[in-house]
C-alpha cells in the first residue's frame, strides 16, 4: 500500500508538471488581446481629413496623451482613422470603431461627430473641437451634455464678427467683402448669421460664395476678384483644408485679402487668420478621454470653451497682395511670420 501511495504521488506530480509545462507554452502562444484582463483601452480618431493635413493636431493629441501618463501600445492605443477627404466615408469608418468596441471615439469636427454619434448612443465620444455643439445638436447643453457626447467647443461663429473687425482694420476702405462657405457643412448657417451681423454694424456688403468641392475654390476667387471686392472671409469647413497652399497661392495671385479659418493656412502662406488655437483644443481633448477611461460619464463633463486664441498675421503675404498691416494690428499678434 506504501509503495502504491508513493507511485500514486509521483505519478500526480509527473502531470502536475506536464500541465504546468504544456500550460506554458500555451500561454506563450496566446495572443494579448486574447487575454481580457491585460486588454488595453482603444482610442479610435474619426476624421475627413487626410492624416498630413491633420498631423499637427493628431501631434497634439497624443502630447495631451503623454502628459496624462499614457504610452501608445503600452497602456493605451490609438487609432487614426481618416477618409482623406471623402466626408461620404465617415459613416462606414464609424461604424468599423463602434464594431471594433473602441473605448471612446474622439472626432475632428462636427462633419466627423454627426456619424459618429449615429453609428452608436454607448460609446463615449469626445470632440476634439466643434463650432457651435448644441446648435448642431451634440449636446443639450455646455453646462450638462447629456449624452454619450463632450469636448471642446471652438466658438467659431461667434469668432465671425471679431474676423469681420479685423478685415476692416487691415483694408480701410472696405465696402464690399466675398464670404466663401459650405452651406451643408454644420454650423455653417449660423456662421453666416453672425458675419452678415457684423457687416452690418461696419456698413460692409456681402456677397455669399457657395463652394462644395475642393475644386470649386479656385472658380470662387477667380469670381471674387472679378466682382472687385475688397477683401474674402472663409468660413471653416473641410472642403478648404485639402490643399491649403494652392488656396493661398490663389488668393495671392487675385491680390485678395483672405481672412482664413484657420491658422494652418496662414502658415503655408496665407494672410490672416484669428480664432481658437486648434492645438490647445486638441491637446485638452486628452483630458476628457483621460477622466472616461477612468470612469467618468460624458453627460458628466461639461463642454468646454477655448482659452487660447490666436491673430496670425503673414508679411509675406501682405507684401505680395500689396496691403499694410497697421502697427496697431501687428502689436496685438500672437505670430507673424516674414
Amino acid at each position: 500500500m506504501t509503495i502504491r501511495h508513493a507511485t500514486t504521488r509521483r505519478a500526480k506530480a509527473l502531470k502536475l508538471l506536464c500541465i504546468a509545462f504544456w500550460g506554458g507554452l500555451f500561454g506563450i502562444a496566446v495572443p494579448v488581446n486574447a487575454q481580457p484582463t491585460n486588454k488595453l483601452p482603444r482610442v479610435g480618431y474619426l476624421t475627413a481629413l487626410s492624416m498630413a493635413a491633420d498631423a499637427s493636431r493628431t501631434a497634439a493629441f497624443r502630447q495631451g496623451l503623454r502628459e496624462l501618463g499614457y504610452v501608445e501600445l503600452k497602456n493605451i492605443i490609438f487609432e487614426v482613422h481618416s477618409t482623406g477627404g471623402n466626408t461620404a466615408g465617415l459613416s462606414a469608418l464609424a461604424a468599423e470603431l463602434v464594431r471594433s468596441k473602441a473605448d471612446v471615439i474622439v472626432t475632428g469636427g462636427p462633419t466627423a461627430t454627426r456619424p459618429a454619434k449615429q453609428a452608436t448612443s454607448t460609446i463615449p465620444i469626445v470632440m476634439a473641437q466643434d463650432n457651435d455643439p448644441v446648435g448642431n445638436g451634440f449636446v443639450a447643453s455646455l453646462a450638462h451634455p447629456g449624452g454619450n457626447i463632450t469636448g471642446l467647443s471652438s466658438y467659431t461663429t461667434e469668432l465671425n464678427g471679431k474676423r469681420m473687425e479685423l478685415l476692416k482694420e487691415i483694408v480701410p476702405r472696405l465696402a464690399r467683402v466675398a464670404v466663401l462657405g459650405t452651406s451643408t457643412n454644420p454650423g455653417n448657417a449660423q456662421a453666416l448669421v453672425e458675419t452678415e451681423r457684423a457687416a452690418n454694424a461696419f456698413g460692409v456688403k456681402i456677397q455669399y460664395l457657395e463652394v462644395r468641392d475642393p475644386t470649386e475654390v479656385e472658380n470662387a476667387l477667380r469670381a471674387a476678384g472679378k466682382e472687385r471686392v475688397d477683401a474674402v472671409l472663409m468660413l471653416a469647413t473641410p472642403v478648404f483644408n485639402f490643399d491649403r497652399k494652392r488656396f493661398a497661392e490663389l488668393a495671392i495671385k487675385n491680390r485678395l485679402p483672405v481672412m482664413y479659418p484657420r491658422t494652418e493656412f496662414v502658415t503655408v502662406g496665407g494672410l490672416i487668420t484669428y480664432g481658437a488655437s486648434l492645438i490647445d483644443l486638441y491637446r485638452r481633448a486628452a483630458t476628457y478621454v483621460d477622466k472616461i477611461l477612468k470612469g467618468a460619464k460624458p453627460a458628466d463633463l461639461p463642454v468646454e470653451q477655448p482659452t487660447k486664441f490666436e491673430l496670425v498675421i503673414n508679411l509675406k503675404a501682405a507684401k505680395q497682395i500689396g496691403i499694410t498691416i497697421p502697427p496697431e494690428v501687428l502689436a496685438r499678434a500672437t505670430k507673424i511670420i516674414r
